[in-house]
């Protein structure tokens, strides 16, 4: 079969198209007909190898354990295993790879059978894949860090992004009245996703709002954490989602401390696959609550075309990988 692999760690051209065998199905496990998969943040610092801490969760200190990249996928199920009770050869599923091997970018790739679900009816492979990793991201960062509640206040910065142009929608779904601020040329499509306001994330409203919020999601990471605490309400959440490492750890490690001086609760985000999850998504999805926003897609040859696209943040919404 076709995949995407690389040897070393290091920019998009460590990439190359090859032909590797096609993998066999364990007894607990589907093989899966790739028919999509799609490009996060967390695929260009596998290929990078960076942070550091990457190689020491993933393994390969010196060379990639996972030579195959790609988390999340879509396609068809080929084949099951003996003990597969779920799924049968024709399912059309998606999946997140990313505890399981990764390998989403290739022809075909085995999953264990929890880490697959039924695709929504109503979208195409190409948006199906960019559902599992960010959608999955954006929920939990919403409903399980920020414990959102119907009728709350909720900003969500870099809202046009990835994991972002989800939370906005998953918010309105879950009863929010939601903010998005994006950059002022992305305005018009946060819109369109259902954002009750958009701000520009460069204009001083962004950290002094007439009126705070009681959670703010931040999957960008573009100012201190600090900086949004007059924008809270007394008891309100900050979650980081996305960012730069040293913005993460910045957070993890003085959030709580600082947090708890100014009576505001700063927390960050280590999302979990989970199939519950991809069936929640599947449901609003289904029910017309959320739409992927996919802003282009590239075929399995220029998926190093499509992660230097992402990386330059020339993307609105997702980037799909057809195969």
């Amino acid at each position: 079969m076709k995949a995407i692999a690389q040897t070393e760690y290091g920019a998009p051209e460590v990439l190359e198209l090859v032909e590797v065998a096609k993998p066999t199905p364990e007894a607990n496990e589907v093989l899966i007909k790739v028919q999509s998969a799609s490009v996060d943040a967390g695929v260009w610092h596998l290929m990078r190898g960076t942070p550091f801490l990457i190689r020491l969760m993933y393994g390969g200190l010196r060379r990639p354990k996972h030579p195959i990249l790609g988390s999340a996928i879509a396609g068809e199920v080929e084949a099951v295993g003996t003990n597969v009770t779920q799924f049968q050869p024709g399912d059309r599923v998606f999946s997140d790879l990313s505890e399981s091997g990764f390998g989403g970018f290739a022809e075909y790739v085995c999953a264990p059978e929890t880490a697959v679900a039924p695709q929504p009816t109503n979208l195409t492979a190409e948006a199906a894949a960019t559902v599992p990793v960010s959608g999955v991201s954006a929920l939990q960062a919403l409903r399980d860090v920020g414990q959102l509640q119907a009728g709350q206040r909720v900003l969500v910065i870099g809202a046009a992004g990835g994991v972002g142009s989800f939370a906005v929608q998953i918010a309105k779904a879950l009863g929010a009245e939601v903010t998005g601020a994006c950059s002022a040329h992305k305005a018009e499509r946060v819109q369109q996703l259902g954002a009750d306001r958009v701000i520009d994330y460069t204009h001083p409203e962004l950290t002094q709002p007439a009126q705070p919020y009681d959670l703010i999601i931040d999957t960008a990471a573009y100012r201190n954490f600090a900086d949004y605490l007059p924008a809270l309400k007394a008891g309100g959440t900050y979650v980081m989602v996305g960012g730069s490492t040293s913005a993460f750890f910045r957070a993890m490690l003085l959030g709580p401390w600082l947090g708890k001086r100014r009576d505001r609760q700063i927390k960050c985000l280590t999302a979990t696959p989970k199939q519950a999850d991809l069936l929640a998504l599947k449901a609003m999805i289904e029910a017309g609550q959320v739409t992927p926003l996919c802003d282009r897609t590239y075929p399995l040859s220029q998926v190093p075309d499509a992660i230097r696209a992402l990386e330059q943040r020339q993307v609105t919404g997702k980037v799909a990988i057809a195969i």
